[in-house]
C-alpha cells in the first residue's frame, strides 16, 4: 500500500498526553487527525492513519506503519503545554534534522497555514531524540498544534 501522508494522533490508551480544564490532548489530536485526514482526502490525497480509535501504540510501531505505507510524508499531531495556564501560545513544528529540506519544508508550509488560520507561529525546530520522527522514512514532522492549557488557542 501506498499513501500520500500518513497521519499520527500522538498519546493513546492509557497515556492522555497533557491535559487542562476537562481536555486530553489524546482525543484533541484524535478529532484533529480525523478531521485534517477528511480534508486531505476530499482534496484527492491518499490518507493512512495510525490510529483511528484509542488504542495504544508505542512510538516505534508508529513509525513502522509508516514505513509499511510506504507514504510520502508523515505528520505526527500533539498539542503542547506550558507550566503556567495561558503563558504561551502558538503552533510549531519539531523535526529530526534541520539539513532534511523537506521536512523542515513541510513543517513551515503548515506552520505558515495554521499562521493565517490565527495561530501564533513558533517556528521549526530539530529534536532528534524523537522517535516517530527519527525512524520515519520519509519527510516527518510532529506538529505541536497549540498549547492546551491555552484558552486562546484552545478557541
Amino acid at each position: 500500500m501506498s499513501a500520500d501522508i500518513i497521519l499520527d494522533s500522538c498519546h493513546v490508551g492509557f497515556d492522555n498526553g497533557a491535559s487542562y480544564m476537562g481536555r486530553a490532548e489524546k482525543d484533541d489530536v484524535l478529532r484533529l487527525t480525523l478531521a485534517v485526514g477528511e480534508k486531505l482526502q476530499q482534496d484527492g490525497y491518499n490518507v493512512y492513519y495510525t490510529r483511528t480509535t484509542d488504542i495504544y501504540q508505542s512510538p516505534y510501531e508508529k513509525a513502522e506503519l509508516a514505513n509499511e505505507s510506504q507514504g510520502k510524508y508523515f505528520i505526527s499531531f500533539h498539542r503542547n503545554y506550558s507550566v503556567e495556564d495561558n503563558l504561551y501560545q502558538g503552533v510549531q513544528a519539531l523535526i529530526y534534522d534541520p539539513s532534511k529540506t523537506q521536512a523542515r519544508l513541510l513543517g513551515e508550509n503548515i506552520n505558515r497555514e495554521l499562521d493565517g488560520a490565527g495561530f501564533k507561529n513558533l517556528g521549526v525546530e530539530a529534536i532528534p531524540e524523537l522517535i516517530v520522527l527519527r525512524e520515519t522514512k520519509m519527510p516527518a514532522v510532529l506538529m505541536e498544534v497549540g498549547f492546551i492549557n491555552s484558552d486562546g488557542d484552545n478557541a
